[in-house]
């Protein structure tokens, strides 16, 4: 097992992998059929020849650049463990942090808008059941991967799922999450192959300035006037809370006061960096 470690860690070293060995040990992890614990536990372990192959055809999907979540077809996040494929995009750590502003204020009905693979409505129906979620996606392919996703946590009955940006209706809702596309068109080609050649490109890059997507979303009908964002409680206060690159929290905050958010809230991800702009009612 050592040495299949070492060849496949040095292989994707070559390839420009950016964490070689985490990714080897993973892989042969999943070729095992172990926890990745265990493969340090039994560094002298034979790999057995069925594990062998499967590990070798790993490891040349990951030197072509496909992210090992494809790879192994799942991918962790807060207490739920999400299918995914490059229908949708690999959840990310700084995501969770919607999901803690909606443990924070506690809403009594919370929209997620472009809910991928159902990371953040299924994160939320896990930790509150007590909220009504409703998500939206524009991509059938990647409602296709969130209602899956739903079904195997037993969280079908918890989520409401629609086609396109905004639910049908004018339902009242609390809290409003959007994780939506926010790489600008000239941060694109320095973004790793892993992004690039692998996830879905109309769920990453919106415009010259990354911000077109949200423009659009918040010029669409995030209005205090529109019944859909009025508030029907008092728990969130009619709060929409938007995950954003860097350095765009500023003009992202811009764009929610025109919208009529009359008070702005820029929380930072564990880089740092402001990653959530939330707009809220005025009181």
């Amino acid at each position: 097992m050592r040495q299949a470690l070492t060849a496949a860690t040095d292989a994707l070293r070559a390839a420009g992998v950016e964490d070689p060995r985490l990714d080897a040990e993973l892989l042969l992890a999943e070729a095992m059929g172990w926890e990745r614990a265990r493969l340090v536990a039994e560094p002298e372990a034979e790999v057995p020849p069925a594990a062998a192959r499967r590990f070798g055809e790993m490891v040349r999907r990951r030197l072509r650049r496909e992210p090992v979540a494809y790879i192994v077809g799942r991918r962790g996040f807060r207490r739920i463990e999400l299918a995914v494929d490059p229908r949708v995009l690999i959840p990310r750590p700084e995501t969770e942090l919607l999901v803690e502003l909606a443990l924070e204020l506690r809403p009594d009905r919370l929209l997620d808008v472009g809910t991928g693979s159902g990371a953040i409505a299924l994160a939320v129906a896990e930790e509150l059941p007590e909220c009504e979620v409703v998500t939206t996606d524009t991509s059938p392919a990647a409602l296709e991967v969130a209602r899956a996703n739903a079904a195997r946590l037993g969280l079908a009955d918890r989520v409401a799922f629609h086609e396109g940006t905004l639910p049908p209706g004018e339902a009242g809702f609390d809290l409003v999450l959007a994780n939506l596309p926010y790489v600008s068109a000239a941060e694109w080609p320095s973004l790793q192959p892993e992004v690039t050649q692998w996830e879905p490109r109309e769920a990453l890059l919106a415009g010259a300035d990354g911000l077109d997507a949200i423009r659009s979303f918040l010029s669409d009908r995030v209005r205090l006037s529109s019944p859909l964002w009025r508030t029907k409680t008092k728990s969130a206060n009619g709060c929409v809370a938007l995950e954003v690159g860097a350095g765009q929290a500023e003009a992202v905050g811009e764009l929610l006061c025109e919208a009529g958010f009359g008070e702005i809230d820029v929380r930072k991800d564990l880089a740092g960096i402001d990653r959530v702009v939330i707009g809220s009612a005025a009181r």
